[in-house]
């Protein structure tokens, strides 16, 4: 059995139908607050674009009016979407970050687009751009680094234009860089670079996450920073007050992730408002999808969590929850930090 859960939260600012936009951010910086409140490790943030069910575009900024509304939690990216960017002004705008939070932030990169193939091309009108993302990651190491001036002469030669040039403001402190993924390619390269990783479980629906931690963990370089491999899991799970009560709030969750399947990503409806009659394809899914599922009270969910936790042999997992109200989002994650004693 592993050590005792950490929990942390990803929050994604999801488009609530009967609220605006400004809403979703400001329920992300309420629930940062929180979630510090209640002892959370970490508070992370995600990046999509021209994505109506998620509009929290810009992590790096939210990042900072998190940091100036806490003092303890850590504050990350889950994350940027490198290939969009130069790795030298992600490694700016972070190393800004670290100097308002120091020793706080994590700087998560992941090569997926967060977003359709015409918005990519408009973010980056390179159609190879994820092409350089090995690259693009070892630069941002360099310039994010707190010395910027590694003693490691290969990679200088390699790499002489990130020697030559420095990212500014100067920190004896720095981000965090992870890598984030949802197969086997993040992490065999967060194992060559030896980095921390963080696999997208509420994405595969738990599929290839033993194999990617298995690529990982066997494949692990040892660096400086991290001498031993640290993962953690991204999970998708929802607590309430009484289990009928977790499932009624769980309809907004299906009702999303059954349009997204038919291409129609559009504001988060009320649990009332998502049920309608499903074709005999869609409860096969709808099964699937509840079958696996992290719903119920709060001691119910964490008792579920430990158990995946114990079986991947981790310590920490980021809870992701979607509900249309989100004062039952903040009830759920404050159920689950009581049910896991971290309050």
């Amino acid at each position: 059995m592993t050590s005792k859960l950490k929990l942390s939260i990803l929050d994604q600012s999801v488009a609530v139908q009967g609220r605006s936009h400004a809403d979703s951010i400001q329920a992300t910086l309420a629930l940062a607050v929180q979630a510090e409140s209640w002892s959370y490790h970490r508070f992370w943030v995600s990046e999509h674009h021209s994505h109506p069910t998620i509009v929290g575009s810009a992590p790096e900024v939210l990042m900072a009016a998190i940091a100036a509304r806490t003092t303890r939690i850590r504050i990350g990216s889950a994350g940027v979407m490198l290939p969009h960017y130069a790795s030298l002004k992600v490694a700016e705008q972070f190393r800004v970050l670290d100097s308002l939070a120091p020793n706080r932030i994590d700087l998560g990169v992941g090569r997926a687009p967060g977003s359709d193939q015409r918005t990519s091309r408009l973010l980056n009108p390179d159609p190879r751009s994820s092409d350089h993302f090995p690259r693009q990651v070892q630069e941002l190491m360099i310039w994010s680094s707190a010395s910027q001036a590694l003693s490691d002469k290969p990679a200088q030669s390699t790499y002489p234009t990130a020697y030559a040039v420095q990212a500014f403001p100067a920190s004896t402190t720095a981000p965090t860089v992870w890598m984030l993924g949802s197969s086997d390619y993040g992490a065999q390269l967060a194992a060559e670079l030896g980095l921390p990783y963080a696999f997208a479980y509420f994405i595969t629906d738990g599929q290839g996450t033993q194999q990617a931690l298995d690529v990982y963990r066997q494949n692990y370089q040892p660096s400086a920073a991290h001498p031993k491999p640290h993962a953690l899991l991204c999970v998708w799970a929802l607590a309430a007050d009484t289990q009928a009560q977790a499932w009624r709030l769980f309809q907004s969750r299906a009702r999303a992730r059954m349009d997204r399947n038919l291409g129609r990503n559009a504001a988060l409806l009320s649990p009332e408002d998502s049920i309608r009659e499903w074709t005999p394809s869609e409860e096969q899914a709808l099964k699937a999808l509840r079958d696996g599922a992290f719903v119920g009270t709060g001691e119910q969910v964490v008792s579920k969590l430990q158990a995946l936790a114990d079986k991947h042999d981790l310590d920490e997992i980021a809870v992701i929850t979607w509900t249309h109200d989100p004062a039952a989002q903040a009830r759920s994650y404050e159920l689950l930090a009581a049910a896991s004693k971290i309050l």
